[in-house]
């Protein structure tokens, strides 16, 4: 990635409280809970969620649920190419009228892609990303942030804004309570880490939950296989010991490894206590263990 550009006032105007509800009230546009829909209306704010992915000027920029343009013009200030990818067909169609209303000189950056982000693949972007900056649909949010992973290995640096107690679990580390599923999956990518807290009043409408920032910076270079079929073995076991969190690893993995006694053989082998909790191992000990499978 390229040296980061500090996101600071350029060339886009970016939109406040009351441009974001002109825009929606010209589009025809309301928010639904549906698609998990609530509008940014604070600008400093997008800049800073820009600045903290680091991104910069030969960045490819993947933007999921951009909605009126809030985050997609303070991305545009600042990299090469920003690819959103808009599920709402009026959304998706008015982004580019935005774009180039506010930014006209940043306008042949953006790239609309009018689809579900949970079925994007390689084939419908012009591109491959470098980073993931999203303002995630925070009812589909750790589905999307998953598929997006696996889907693009060029997505170096991950800056996406989600529910805050979603942001917590994507960034638990082992022993806690909220440690799980998400923690361990996000894990087999890179360093996850919380990068902040959001408000709720930059919202329209205000929801009810506050939000956080992650980070995930992937491995340079993986300390285990990321092909589909390895990362498939290592989520089903991850899937399997949280499954039935107040059993032992031997009694919750019984079924994924056909019995008691051969889950607590390949528990062994991995060098894992049979005797321990899901909770208390990292991505690393799921790794291995899937390696004995």
């Amino acid at each position: 990635m390229s040296e980061p550009v500090v996101a600071g006032r350029g060339k886009a105007a970016l939109l406040g409280p009351a441009e974001v509800r002109e825009l929606a009230e010209r589009f025809g546009v309301r928010p639904t809970k549906q698609l998990g829909q609530n509008f940014v209306h604070d600008a400093n704010t997008m800049r800073r969620i820009v600045a903290t992915a680091g991104v910069g000027r030969d960045d490819i920029v993947l933007e999921v649920g951009p909605g009126l343009g809030s985050l997609t013009l303070a991305a545009l200030d600042v990299v090469d190419r920003v690819i959103a990818v808009e599920i709402d067909p009026t959304l998706a169609q008015h982004l580019p009228e935005t774009v180039a209303a506010r930014a006209p000189e940043l306008a042949e950056r953006l790239t609309v892609v009018p689809m579900d982000a949970m079925k994007v693949t390689h084939a419908d972007l012009p591109a491959e990303p470098t980073a993931l900056v999203a303002n995630l649909p925070y009812n589909v949010a750790v589905p999307v942030l998953l598929h997006l992973l696996a889907e693009f290995p060029s997505i170096r640096t991950t800056l996406v804004m989600v529910q805050l107690e979603v942001a917590d679990r994507l960034a638990a580390t082992p022993g806690g309570r909220i440690y799980g599923v998400p923690s361990v999956k996000a894990g087999f990518y890179g360093t996850v880490r919380r990068a902040g807290t959001v408000g709720r009043q930059i919202f329209w409408p205000v929801p009810q939950v506050e939000s956080g920032l992650v980070r995930i910076d992937r491995f340079p270079e993986s300390p285990w296989p990321q092909d589909d079929s390895f990362r498939q073995r290592v989520f089903a076991v991850a899937d399997a010991a949280f499954a039935q969190r107040r059993k032992t690893l031997r009694a919750a993995l019984a079924s994924w490894a056909g019995s008691a006694p051969e889950a607590e053989r390949r528990l062994v082998a991995a060098g894992i206590d049979p005797t321990a909790r899901g909770e208390t191992l990292d991505t690393a000990a799921f790794v291995r263990l899937a390696q004995q499978s």
